[in-house]
């Protein structure tokens, strides 16, 4: 029998119920991740199936460890808590201890998600990484009011001052389908935040005026396509947006190819014959 178990008998220790006394699975994460308070960590000791375990940091930062009472965790990366703790063993307790410690539970990262979702809060990134449709879907989607852009704000990994933020933009529209080109993976400390729609409106000879969702960038001939194109009597020529000018709303001749702006009245003139 090892030192080990011959210790853990002698004290009583006893694995908790339900436990498999081999190395759980947990998927390995880079050796330079820092552990965290509530972070769950799969422990696996070679040849030592009673000290393989799940251990819970806890809110000071420490796990209780068999043979060695409580061992400190929280602020070291998984490689020096690896080193901590084959020292410690060593010290008395086994010849050449081989350690294997992964994180299974990440209850320490975190991201919030702010606006026009159905339930805004902070979300605990419990895997290995967490996605912005991810995140969106666990904040209970956004709502109707909701504008089709997200705003991911995150500090860079080497910020200058605490002021220093980078912003990620996102069609969500794109994202849902696919169509945006990357999936935007979340770091900790994100901030996602749904912005409320801006809106404009399309009258006229259109066939389905009213107000729209306003995307970044859109066109003077997205809007009357989203507004279900012209009517029989709808004519591409002579349009104006009525737009609100320095507290004055002024009619603006515009083109299929100028911007709307939000706020906008996108007015479709009849076609005379």
């Amino acid at each position: 029998m090892h030192l080990a178990a011959l210790l853990l008998t002698l004290i009583g220790w006893q694995q908790p119920a339900g436990t498999p006394p081999s190395a759980p699975i947990a998927t390995r994460e880079v050796s330079g991740y820092v552990i965290g308070p509530q972070d769950q960590l799969a422990i696996t000791v070679y040849d030592e199936p009673n000290l393989t375990n799940r251990y819970r940091v806890d809110d000071g930062g420490f796990i209780s460890f068999p043979l060695i009472s409580r061992i400190a965790a929280a602020g070291l990366t998984i490689t020096e808590f690896e080193d901590r703790l084959r020292a410690t063993l060593a010290n008395g307790y086994i010849r050449n201890p081989q350690v294997r410690v992964d994180v299974e539970q990440y209850r320490s990262r975190s991201v919030v998600v702010t606006g026009a979702v159905r339930a805004p809060q902070k979300l605990t990134m419990t895997g290995n990484s967490m996605t912005l449709l991810d995140a969106l879907a666990l904040a209970g989607s956004p709502t109707a009011e909701a504008s089709n852009e997200v705003i991911v704000t995150r500090r860079p990994a080497k910020a200058a001052t605490p002021d220093d933020v980078e912003e990620i933009r996102v069609n969500r529209r794109d994202l849902e389908l696919g169509r945006s080109g990357r999936e935007v993976v979340l770091r900790d400390g994100d901030i996602v935040n749904v912005p409320s729609a801006q809106r404009f409106y399309v009258d006229g000879q259109v066939r389905s005026p009213g107000p729209f969702v306003l995307d970044p960038g859109m066109t003077v001939q997205q809007a009357i396509a989203l507004a279900g194109g012209l009517s029989e009597r709808g004519s591409d020529r002579g349009i104006v947006v009525r737009r609100l000018i320095k507290g004055k709303m002024t009619d603006v001749d515009v083109k299929l190819d100028d911007k709307v702006q939000a706020g906008d009245t996108v007015v479709i003139r009849q076609r005379y014959f």
